[in-house]
């Protein structure tokens, strides 16, 4: 099978690389440039959910420095898809046209997904636990975070959802790869609902409806998985068939 694209020497591809990291660096530095124009926006939609919340900082520089990592990281999500369209013309050249076709859809979903689970996280999740943790104050102890810990806090969460929701993605590349099987997921099942059950009481109020809000997507994601994974090797089991 022969590539598309002529091969390029290790020079050219270095260079091509330094062009197209020198292209995601200079976006980056604008988008976050303009996000810390709008920094104290974003900072309010990080505390929205909790509320009332106020933030303190104890160190003279520490607002400034919170105020500078909230906006880079800002700007890279602003500049995530200049940053993807980089690493896909830079990979593409080299790729067959099957390797092409299956690329595409899955770095699209891939994105797709983490929005999905930034979302849910924000608008659901993150409220009940930050609520939760805000339950533990009294007229003795009161919450007083610093923003460089709340920031450091928020982003982490919905980085984690994010993440998490690749879930199913997951579940598909090691099932094309034969790494787990839908049997064995099943076979597990049990486990894995009984950690989404207890991280699900955990962080959200003592009543099923909150918990299922919670423990719902995350058990739905599980098996979306699982039914991907029986696709692929259901497809893999009738392509085998018809070359015997």
């Amino acid at each position: 099978m022969e590539q598309e694209t002529k091969s390029m020497s290790l020079i050219q591809h270095l260079e091509e690389f330094r062009k197209r990291l020198i292209t995601c660096l200079i976006a980056i530095v604008v988008t976050s440039a303009a996000s810390f124009l709008y920094v104290e926006e974003i900072r309010y939609l990080l505390i929205r959910p909790a509320g009332s919340l106020e933030l303190i900082y104890i160190t003279p520089p520490e607002a400034l420095m919170a105020n500078i990592r909230l906006a880079i990281l800002s700007g890279i999500i602003l500049a995530m898809p200049i940053l993807v369209y980089q690493f896909l013309a830079f990979i593409m050249p080299a790729l067959y046209k099957n390797e092409k076709k299956i690329l595409f859809p899955i770095v699209i979903a891939m994105l797709l997904m983490f929005s999905v689970g930034i979302a849910f996280a924000y608008t659901i999740a993150f409220p009940f636990a930050i609520n939760f943790f805000l339950k533990f104050a009294s007229e003795d102890l009161i919450p007083m975070f610093t923003i460089t810990q709340y920031i450091a806090f928020v982003t982490q969460f919905l980085l984690t959802f994010g993440l998490v929701f690749q879930l199913p993605l997951l579940f598909l590349v090691l099932g094309m790869m034969n790494v787990v099987s839908a049997p064995f997921l099943r076979k597990n099942r049990k486990y894995v609902l009984l950690v989404i059950a207890v991280g699900s009481a955990l962080i959200t109020p003592p009543d099923v409806i909150s918990q299922l809000m919670i423990g719902g997507p995350l058990w739905l994601l599980y098996e979306v998985g699982i039914l991907l994974v029986a696709i692929v090797q259901f497809r893999k089991r009738r392509r085998r068939e018809k070359q015997e």
